[in-house]
């Protein structure tokens, strides 16, 4: 048996110059991200063959299924025949936090998985490849509209500038802070759920249609990740950064939409008003989670604003995904 770990993601500035359609196109592209002390649990274990079905997926739905090209879930599907594996499997998911909620929680969910697969074969994967193979499984396999950020900073973990294109695809630098300066950031960031879940693959199909007609919008939001850094770690005061993310959802929101609703801009404005500086929609928009940059003073105020939404504290991790159980197990033949 073998269980994963893998950690949710915060995406601060650069989100849309991830996908192929932009940085294959000479452009290039740059996120500034996250992982967060949220994560998403995959357990697998050789199902032994005393059932009826073959192999059993628990998800939000249980499948029970004699053959791979039966299981519903696309991801779980896929990546069994990318690893061509045809024994019987059991694999259970959890998570601390909902699906569909703009944290990255489906290339989470793909990286755990292709993770403890790797185990259960006694195969070790690095960082990178694992990065790699989620986006290949996501992006050709299962034809999903998504970019490269967040199978990549689900795999490293960390606070990174990530960039796209070129040779090497992704490239990953992490961003190393001044412990008090790092604290204090992270004593800034809260986070709220909206309550609306929405498929991001949908949204962010209409995004990457208007991505030839929103050069400059992206260029600006790629510009804001190392203006971004460069508050962080330079004396600028910190307050700065939730203006520069206000600057960011001016422009986030313009590049489809679907990205926000009434709804979504009350949350937002009524953040303001109880004192938020800056914040964002996180993921492709449509729903999820709201974070917003407040002073500490201010958070109770903002919590009571909102108080009919739930906020859930956090705080930020470094490790990736990991395997946090290991016992090795033999497939069972007849």
């Amino acid at each position: 048996m073998v269980i994963t770990r893998t950690p949710f993601r915060i995406s601060f500035f650069g989100g849309g110059s991830d996908y192929p359609v932009w940085y294959e196109n000479n452009n290039g592209g740059a996120v500034l991200a996250t992982t967060i002390n949220k994560y998403c649990y995959i357990t697998c274990r050789y199902l032994p063959p005393f059932f009826e079905h073959k192999s059993r997926i628990i998800w939000s739905k249980l499948e029970n299924v004699k053959g791979v090209d039966e299981i519903q879930h696309p991801s779980v599907r896929e990546t069994l025949k990318f690893l061509d594996i045809n024994d019987g499997i059991e694999i259970h998911h959890d998570a601390d936090l909902p699906a569909r909620s703009g944290l990255g929680s489906s290339s989470t969910f793909t990286v755990g998985l292709l993770h403890a697969l790797n185990a259960l074969k006694g195969r070790m994967i690095t960082k990178r490849q694992l990065a790699l193979d989620a986006i290949h499984i996501e992006q050709e396999r299962i034809k999903e509209n998504v970019g490269c950020q967040d199978q990549t900073i689900a795999a490293f973990g960390g606070f990174n500038k990530i960039e796209f294109g070129g040779l090497q695809k992704i490239t990953v630098k992490p961003i190393s802070l001044d412990f008090n300066k790092w604290r204090l950031f992270q004593d800034h960031l809260m986070l709220f759920f909206t309550g609306l879940s929405r498929n991001a693959s949908d949204i962010a199909a209409e995004q990457i249609k208007n991505t030839h007609n929103k050069t400059s919008e992206i260029r600006a939001m790629m510009q804001m990740v190392d203006e971004g850094i460069n508050i962080l770690s330079g004396n600028d005061n910190l307050e700065d950064f939730g203006k520069l993310l206000h600057e960011g959802w001016k422009i986030k929101k313009s590049l489809s939409s679907q990205i926000t609703n009434p709804v979504i801009d009350e949350i937002y404005t009524a953040g303001q008003e109880a004192g938020a500086i800056g914040g964002k929609l996180l993921g492709a928009g449509g729903g999820g989670f709201m974070l917003l940059f407040v002073e500490p003073e201010l958070q109770l105020k903002v919590k009571e604003k909102l108080k009919n939404l739930l906020h859930v504290p956090f705080k930020f991790e470094n490790v990736g995904s990991q395997i946090i159980y290991y016992a090795p197990t033999e497939t069972f033949h007849p």
